[in-house]
Parts: structure tokens; sequence; C-alpha cells
């Protein structure tokens, strides 16, 4: 039996797009700069590194308080990387994510990781060979996001 103030670090692959709606949701709310994002084409991998919240422990009131904990994002297979609406120069800039979308082509597949204010990175990639995984201890946040439903019928 698991103590309520043991910590278990999440570790999940991807393989296929019902895997990246899962990383989707563990991923949303969460914050990352945009030196923590780096694509490594000899290596063929493209990696992020985010404050993810916690909102697994939070929907099942784990902490009393909420927390965040560093997670690794990684893409294998990548053949390349582009985004719109980031600077690699504004290196502490800070990115609000949003969402993973994936889109398939005849040839391709990009996988598109949507930030606030319209900020978009696309991965090509041959195939879906992704982890997520938490690292390192998480630490308390006083803030805790919250969103407004815009419309029901979506």
């Amino acid at each position: 039996m698991l103590n309520k103030k043991e910590i278990i670090n999440l570790k999940i692959t991807a393989e296929d797009d019902e895997d990246l709606k899962v990383f989707s949701a563990y991923l949303q709310d969460s914050v990352i700069v945009v030196n923590d994002i780096k694509y490594l084409p000899k290596n063929r991998k493209f990696i992020c590194i985010f404050n993810r919240f916690m909102w697994e422990d939070a929907e099942r009131g784990i902490f009393r308080e909420n927390k965040r904990i560093r997670s690794a994002l990684v893409f294998n297979e990548v053949s390349s990387v582009k985004s719109k609406g980031i600077n690699p120069k504004t290196k502490e800039k800070i990115l609000e994510f949003l969402t993973i979308k994936l889109e398939t082509h005849k040839e391709s597949r990009v996988v598109k990781l949507i930030f606030s204010g319209g900020s978009i990175i696309k991965i090509e990639i041959d195939n879906i060979l992704s982890t997520l995984e938490d690292f390192g201890k998480p630490w308390k946040t006083n803030y805790k996001p919250k969103h407004k439903i815009l419309n029901a019928n979506i």
C-alpha cells in the first residue's frame, strides 16, 4: 500500500495517436522555457523539459497542495523540426503548453506541440516512438490552472 506522501514518477511511452492524447492530457498547463527545447538532428531526437502540473494528484486528492514536476518529452525518429512564434534567442521566454495534435500525410507524420499565444512546434517523424518521463522531486505551487468552458457543444 502506498503512503499518500510517496511520490510515483510518471514514465509512459507513446506508439500511436491515442497514446499522444494521453501525453497531451498529462502535459496540459505545463510551462517550458525556450532554452529547454532541443532538437538533436544527428541523433534524430527532439526533447522538451516541461514544468508539468500534476493533474493526476490534484484530481485524486493525493496532495493538499498543488504541485509541479520536471518532465522530459522525447520524440525519436525525427526528420525535421520547425516552429512558429518561438524565437530561439529568447531563451528565458516562458511558453504555456495547450495540446498535442497529430497530422498524418501520405509520406509523413507531423506532431504539433501547441502553446498559448499561437506558438507551435512542428515535429516531422517517421514513426510515433515517444516517451514522457518525470524526474526529480515535485514542488509546491500556489497556482492551480483554471479554464473557462467557452462552448460545451464543441
